[in-house]
């Protein structure tokens, strides 16, 4: 893993955390400060759903497909039960955060070089995948904070 890839991955890592921090500035299981906005547990379930039904499928099709193609996707709050409380959603994000971060792990020079092609995005490496998954992370992360 290169310097870049590792700060990447660490960014990545980091994330249950940075939003634990940022939703304890606030109200983090009650109702938004803006109508119309999630709360905090909602954002959190919305990037668990992201990191299930989009981050490691793409990990998986660039382990497994010659050249996959992705459309965009934004899924709204995942609805597993573990997710009623804040502290619930929490965990459920961190747990689903390590598998996609274990998978990093296992990534060899081959396995960051693989490409795939997004509707969005253009041509992909596992690196620029993984830096719009830190910016969509980012973005939600602000969110929280207010």
């Amino acid at each position: 893993m290169t310097p870049i890839q590792r700060e990447l991955r660490d960014a990545l890592a980091d994330m249950p955390s940075r939003l634990v921090a940022a939703a304890g500035l606030r109200d983090e299981t009650g109702i938004a400060d803006v109508p119309g906005e999630w709360t905090a547990r909602e954002v959190v379930l919305h990037l668990v759903a992201v990191e299930i039904d989009v981050w490691q499928p793409r990990l998986h099709a660039l382990e497994t497909e010659a050249f996959p193609s992705w459309p965009w996707v934004e899924p709204g709050p995942w609805t597993g039960p573990e997710g009623a409380t804040f502290a619930g959603a929490i965990d459920v994000y961190r747990r689903q955060r390590g598998v996609t971060v274990a998978r990093l792990d296992a990534l060899d020079d081959a396995g960051w070089a693989r490409r795939g092609l997004h509707a969005t995005f253009g041509e992909l490496d596992v690196a620029a995948l993984m830096q719009i998954a830190l910016d969509h992370d980012e973005e939600h992360l602000a969110q929280v904070r207010g």
